[in-house]
């Protein structure tokens, strides 16, 4: 019969050996998350992945906010974060320096998630809106594509955190999981 594994197990990493292990050329921007909760899921998420870097932007609850501690379970200590104050030219700078922006948005260009074909070759930064309002209307214009998650039911609408982590999955599932596994 199958049993759980416990913690000792699971191999996890140190904290220590996280931040000097490699991580991936993918960074995640927060715009104006307004929830403290989705936060620290999208870091607890960027850890799994071993995403290289979070950003923060806006309204978006900062470490050591309660609501981000509560649910990042520590992951704020192990991945990269930072905050800017001005996302337009944050991210203008980082397309000036070769980033790819994939936004994630029902817009009328959007692509169906399962379509995009990220390569590992390439640096990403996934781009993520506010819980009502979505992502800023002056950051769309600099998305190299804009994925939207398939959904069938009636709100076309997935909470926030649950949405970073399935386009992480389908970002690891398309640049190879081979990377990280070793």
């Amino acid at each position: 019969m199958a049993r759980k594994l416990a913690v000792t197990e699971l191999n996890r990493m140190s904290e220590a050996s996280f931040r000097e292990a490699s991580k991936l050329p993918l960074h995640i921007f927060l715009d104006n998350i307004r929830s403290g909760n989705n936060v620290g899921s999208v870091f607890r998420s960027s850890d799994a992945f071993r995403v290289g870097k979070v950003i923060l932007s806006g309204i978006s609850a900062k470490p050591p906010h309660r609501d981000v501690l509560k649910t990042s379970l520590g992951a704020e200590k192990s991945i990269g974060w930072e905050y800017t104050e001005n996302p337009l030219a944050y991210l203008q700078q980082a397309k000036a320096e070769g980033w790819k922006i994939a936004v994630v948005e029902q817009i009328d260009e959007s692509i169906s998630l399962e379509e995009w074909k990220p390569s590992s070759k390439d640096q990403w930064i996934l781009v993520v809106g506010n819980e009502v309002r979505g992502v800023s209307d002056e950051i769309l214009p600099l998305a190299d594509v804009c994925l939207e998650l398939p959904q069938f039911g009636t709100k076309h609408s997935l909470n926030v955190s649950v949405c970073t982590g399935m386009v992480l999955w389908e970002y690891m599932r398309c640049t190879g999981l081979s990377a990280l596994r070793g």
